[in-house]
């Protein structure tokens, strides 16, 4: 997980399963809720929307 480049508060989670599918989700922080971390997911596809977080 790192921030997402050319953004603040947004990051991304890369990942590859061998063979298997490759992707990317970019997600922020949100305000809490009842306890615990309140996470917005933006995008999760492939690496196709490496373009836009």
């Amino acid at each position: 997980m790192t921030g997402a480049s050319g953004t603040t508060g947004i990051h991304e989670l890369t990942w590859s399963m061998g063979t298997g599918p490759a992707g990317r989700a970019t997600w922020s922080y949100g305000p809490e809720r009842k306890r615990g971390a309140h996470i917005i997911w933006h995008r999760t596809e492939t690496h196709d929307i490496f373009t836009s977080p």
